[in-house]
């Protein structure tokens, strides 16, 4: 398979990496709006080429798409629309609207089309959600999510992200929803500024908690940190009936007891998103290259794309709105 990359930035240096050793990629070309980053990263890598982004389109056999967010809706169209079967990382479009606009393109089009939230290829999330699905955790009372970063963005990147539901808790709405297998009813959002007043030039915030109702019942809550001094911090705690257990909790969390006798985690803790996913990110390339060869269906679709954002949606209406805010107010 000839594999187009569109986008050279940080994750998709990371991307042409991983590309290039997954197996069934057999040529790989990198197109970015920046010839030179294109460049830079196919000599990175050893065996991919460079080229514009459109003669990398009409190369390639299939499509994945690592650029900015505000090309997404764009490249999208242009892969489907030349029958390549297509990833692309979250999220699909800018805005909601958009977001409904070409998500249903990509249904009507019968492309084969993956959405890129890796955590759904991690393998403790898959472990919770085999427990979840087998009956092994038992009926699930409540669960916590954390979402904390290591450091904050830079400031030219906060504008563009779409605020801190759509940038980084929109991982957390897609992995609730896939683990238990139940949507989200109805979520209350607060947030503020601890830390990093940049945010508050946007609208946005660096710290929120957001608690969520789920479908069936059971609930949940949700932290989220723009800033983590001890590390990239990932986890999820799930207390059932029969068990309770927690994704992300091992010798790199960055989280320390201060009970006496409790070693300190082994470390080094995890500094960033592309070291604690990179496994994720490898597994989620091989399923990709099954979608594309018409082996599987798609395990990340446009509409969970969909659903994730109308979640995070109405967590950002909460926190302006100061109010619990239910999912059938946002369009879908």
């Amino acid at each position: 398979m000839k594999l187009a990359l569109l986008g050279a930035g940080r994750i998709g240096r990371l991307h042409a990496r991983l590309l290039s050793a997954t197996p069934g990629v057999d040529d790989l070309v990198i197109g970015d709006a920046v010839p030179d980053r294109a460049a830079e990263a196919a000599a990175e890598v050893g065996r991919a080429a460079a080229a514009s982004l459109e003669a990398a389109l009409d190369a390639a056999d299939a499509v994945v798409i690592a650029a900015t967010t505000t090309a997404h809706a764009e490249l999208i169209r242009a892969a489907i629309g030349r029958d390549k079967p297509t990833f692309c990382e979250k999220p699909l479009a800018e805005s909601l609207e958009a977001t409904l606009a070409v998500a249903a393109e990509i249904e009507r089009s019968g492309v084969p089309f993956q959405l890129g939230f890796q955590r759904r290829f991690d393998a403790g999330y898959r472990e919770a959600r085999r427990m979840i699905e087998t009956g092994e955790l038992g009926s699930l009372y409540n669960f916590q999510l954390t979402a904390h970063d290591s450091e904050p963005p830079q400031e030219g990147y906060i504008p563009q992200s779409g605020g801190l539901f759509r940038d980084s808790s929109i991982h957390d709405f897609d992995i609730i929803r896939w683990l238990t297998g139940v949507e989200v009813d109805e979520v209350y959002a607060t947030g503020g500024i601890r830390g990093f007043p940049v945010f508050a030039k946007y609208g946005d915030v660096d710290t929120a908690v957001v608690a969520l109702r789920m479908s069936d019942g059971a609930i949940g809550a949700l932290t989220n940190a723009r800033h983590d001094p001890l590390g990239y911090d990932i986890r999820a705690e799930l207390f059932g009936s029969k068990d309770s257990i927690s994704v992300g909790l091992g010798p790199r969390t960055p989280i320390r007891s201060v009970e006496p006798g409790v070693p300190a985690p082994a470390g080094p803790a995890w500094p960033h998103f592309l070291d604690r996913f990179h496994d994720a990110y490898a597994a989620e390339f091989a399923t990709f290259v099954r979608v594309a060869n018409g082996e599987i269906p798609s395990p990340c679709t446009a509409r969970d794309g969909v659903q994730a954002l109308r979640i995070a949606e109405a967590a950002t209406r909460s926190l302006h709105e100061h109010r619990p805010v239910r999912l059938d107010e946002i369009p879908g």
